[in-house]
Formats: C-alpha cells, structure tokens, sequence
C-alpha cells in the first residue's frame, strides 16, 4: 500500500467528526426528487449536510444516453467510518431504486452516491478509494464540488479543486 494511509477500524464507528464530500447524480425518472430525497437520507443515516452545490445539469460520462445527469455535492459530516459510510450510501441508492448489476459499469441509474473525499483521508480500500480515482477527470463532479469547496486540494496531485476543474475547461 505504499505511502496511504488507512483509517483504523474501517467497519466501526469512528467517533470523532470528520467532513466528507460525496457527489449525488442521477438521469433516469425525477432526478430532482432523487437526489433531494437522497440529500434527506444522507442527513438521517450519514451525518449532518453542511452544505450542497447548487444543480449541475451534465451530458452523460462514459457512455451515451439522451437524458441528462442531474449532479449536486454534499459536505457532509459525519461520525462513521470510510466504510461504513460507503455501506450507508450504497443501502440510499437501494432504498431509491439503484440496482446494481454485473453489466456495464457507466449506465443510467435513478441515483449514484459517489465518496469523493474522506476528511483529509488517503484510502485504498477494496471496495472504496478516497480521493475518487477518477475524479480529476470528471468536470460533472469537479464543478458541484467547486461550488462548495473550491480550494479543497487533491492529496495526489497538490492542485485545488478549483485548478483540476480549470484544468479540464477547454481554452
């Protein structure tokens, strides 16, 4: 694992507060009900929201669709542990009609919940990597996340999330 760090007790119950960005986003029946319905649940199961990014309408990524992503940020905090708080996202998604298959992986989905920072955590964990891997290649998360946390900067990379999304900007 290199130079990562790992945050003890992944599973349990962290105790200590800590702010976590996640990215809502969705293209399949409300979109805007979804993600406001995800926003409700987060702050019920995942911690208190202490702030959102105003709407990003985006072209899908990754693949095609006529219908366009809905994408917000979320910070968030929280007491839980990486993964618990992974566990909690992913029980959302379900809850709001996310099914999950072995297909392919870019699809259309009524919500996706995306861990994009974790505090000032680096992880490589096997089922969550924080920063998000592909973040700095995604303006449709960079933009919400700009919003609400511009100067946040990418542990890897030493570059604001303000730069990493000028970055990708065309000239």
């Amino acid at each position: 694992m290199g130079g990562l760090k790992r945050v003890a007790d992944t599973f349990g119950h962290m105790g200590t507060e800590v702010d976590a960005y996640l990215l809502l986003g969705g293209n399949e029946g409300s979109p805007l009900v979804a993600l406001a319905d995800a926003e409700a649940l987060i702050g019920e199961r995942i911690g208190a929201v202490r702030a959102h990014s105003r709407d990003h309408w985006t072209e899908p990524w990754g693949f095609e669709d006529p219908r366009l992503f809905l994408n917000r940020a979320l910070c968030v905090t929280t007491t839980l542990a990486p993964e618990a708080l992974l566990m909690e996202a992913l029980a959302i998604e379900a809850r709001l009609g996310r099914k999950r298959s072995e297909g392919p992986r870019y699809v259309s989905r009524p919500i996706d919940i995306d861990v994009l920072f974790f505090g000032d955590a680096v992880l490589d964990l096997p089922l969550l990597k924080v920063p998000h891997p592909r973040l700095q290649q995604r303006a449709f998360a960079l933009a919400p996340l700009a919003d609400i946390a511009p100067a946040l900067v990418h542990p890897f990379l030493g570059r604001s999330v303000l730069h990493l999304l000028n970055d990708l900007l065309p000239r």
